[in-house]
């Protein structure tokens, strides 16, 4: 089972970084996501290829049309929060008033419910278990955040599974469908998406995805845009993570399209058998009492 899903975000959408934190800041950026969208979406046209699109909430202040756009051609649209901040720098209040105000703006262009959630660059680690709960009370029925090792903005190190699993929260039961990983020599990669996909040899992802029984891919439409600005005042790191492989990833991806069978997550949730996948319990928190005391102090109106 190999996943197509985009992640909808601006280029200027950049994690962990001051002058792009917040949306107060991304006034002073130009928008460049139409044409890029026009990229993904011409390749997708020409292979007939479904994917999901998970889209920020904030979208739908500037980009409403490519939204309804997304949603008219039949694309699955899914919540990718709605204004890209880090999971776990956000307190529980902070979380789910920002995942409420994303499902209402994304409910209320396409007129569907919104059943999937992504959070921003897979930044939701062990602390933050309390975000399963919030995701179901909202109606959120299928997760894509786990990422099973551990990375610079957050992973589930701890979690154990690279496969669709369902995860017993509280409020009831989820669908995961975590990151799937491979590994060159000791680290564990991503190679279906993101900075890692534009990197590498076309013939080292093909050989990864022929290896996996599953892969969920992360594509940005970023990522295909050869002429992407790179802001000045990033670290070197990201700057050459923000601008390698630009020029030759869209070509990368309709390589795969052709050689692979990909489907949208849709269509994968009613492939996988659901009742003979794992049924896993969060693991342990290391400070329960703390995060149990927050909860109740938010559910009571005490916020701090």
């Amino acid at each position: 089972m190999r996943i197509l899903t985009f992640d909808v975000e601006e280029w200027f959408h950049i994690l962990d970084h001051e002058s792009t934190k917040e949306e107060k800041h991304w006034a002073s950026f130009d928008y460049r996501l139409d044409a890029n969208i026009d990229k993904v979406l011409e390749v997708l046209d020409r292979n007939n290829q479904k994917a999901t699109f998970f889209c920020l909430g904030w979208l739908t202040k500037n980009h409403a049309h490519i939204v309804k756009r997304l949603d008219s051609l039949g694309y699955e649209i899914a919540t990718h929060s709605n204004l890209h901040q880090l999971v776990y720098e956000q307190r529980i209040k902070e979380f789910e008033e920002d995942l409420v105000t994303s499902i209402k703006r994304l409910e209320d262009v396409t007129g569907k419910k919104i059943r999937a959630y992504r959070a921003p660059g897979f930044s939701l680690k062990e602390q933050n278990r309390w975000v399963f709960d919030i995701l179901l009370e909202h109606g959120i029925e299928i997760d894509c955040s786990i990422f099973p090792a551990k990375r610079d903005h957050g992973g589930f190190e701890r979690f154990g599974y690279q496969k669709p699993v369902r995860i017993a929260a509280n409020n009831g039961i989820i669908k995961e469908f975590p990151m799937s990983l491979s590994q060159i020599m000791m680290k564990k990669i991503v190679f279906a998406g993101g900075g890692y996909f534009r990197l590498m040899p076309y013939r080292v992802i093909h050989h990864f995805l022929k290896k996996s029984d599953y892969s969920m891919s992360y594509f940005h439409p970023h990522d295909f845009d050869g002429d992407r600005p790179i802001l000045p005042d990033l670290p070197l790191k990201k700057k050459f993570k923000a601008s390698v492989g630009l020029k030759g990833a869209l070509n990368k991806l309709e390589r795969l399209i052709q050689d692979f069978e990909f489907i949208d997550l849709d269509e994968a949730v009613r492939r996988v058998d659901w009742e003979s996948t794992k049924l896993i319990p969060l693991p342990e928190r290391r400070n329960p009492i703390r995060l149990d005391e927050e909860a109740m102090r938010y559910r009571n109106g005490f916020e701090k």
